[in-house]
């Protein structure tokens, strides 16, 4: 069944390479939309986790992972590039011999780059609202970036590497399905599990991060913290999309 998929992957993974090819600018400009677009996502989840969460309601964490699903439907139809993807979609590529490792480094690279710049320009946008100044509204936000920052880098790495082993598969699987309604949400429950579960996404982190930052906030929420989570992050988020999905699918469909 995941041949076709399979075939898409490779695809997807080659039309990045020429863009890059051809104007490494318009692909870094895609990496950008890709975490301005989860940035959209975090700020609607985060709003939505206050109204609960202000009201000390078990419901915070579930209507805030609702509500982040959006952040992936306007990637998959948006037109944004992702890093966290895109260790699944080059290391298949590049196994299949199709794409040189050396290009596949350096698209990693240029994406994750990409995606920062995103955050950054997301959360300046975003402060500059003022939606986010009076507690009632950020408190959750808050929350989520603290705890955050507190786990062992151990702990962050398998988050790390759980998150992005379901985010790859709610971009794959639904590469098999037939009808948008069935892609929709198969694509949002996934993301809807990951969330929940409280597992770590880095672009998601770099989002959640800059907005806490460049707000009010106490002293707990800091740059340190920020870096000292988003290494063990990546690194998981990098290791599941080689690993779990790129060298796992290469293997299991040889012939392909």
């Amino acid at each position: 069944m995941e041949t076709q998929a399979l075939q898409k992957v490779e695809q997807y993974a080659l039309k990045k390479q020429n863009i890059f090819a051809s104007s490494k600018i318009r692909y870094v400009l895609r990496s950008i939309l890709a975490s301005m677009f989860i940035g959209f996502g975090i700020t609607a989840a985060s709003k939505t986790g206050s109204y609960f969460f202000m009201a000390d309601s078990p419901f915070a964490f579930p209507a805030a992972a609702v509500t982040f699903g959006a952040a992936i439907l306007l990637i998959a139809y948006g037109g944004g590039d992702l890093f966290t993807g895109n260790t699944f979609y080059f290391t298949y590529t590049a196994l299949r011999k199709k794409l040189s490792w050396r290009n596949t480094l350096y698209l990693w690279m240029s994406s994750y780059a990409g995606n920062l710049i995103g955050a950054i320009l997301f959360a300046i946008l975003i402060s500059a609202t003022g939606l986010f100044e009076e507690p009632s509204v950020h408190s959750f936000l808050i929350h989520l970036a603290e705890h955050k920052m507190e786990p062992p880098a151990s702990e962050l790495f398998f988050r790390g590497m759980l998150c992005n082993w379901l985010v790859c598969l709610a971009f794959f699987i639904p590469m098999s399905l037939k009808g948008e309604g069935a892609k929709l949400f198969t694509m949002m429950l996934f993301v809807f599990c990951f969330f929940i579960s409280g597992f770590e996404h880095s672009i998601a982190n770099m989002c959640t991060f800059a907005i806490s930052l460049l707000i009010e906030h106490p002293d707990t929420v800091t740059l340190m913290g920020a870096v000292r989570n988003l290494i063990p992050v990546t690194l998981g988020n990098l290791t599941a999309g080689i690993v779990m999905m790129g060298w796992m699918y290469y293997t299991l469909n040889p012939d392909q």
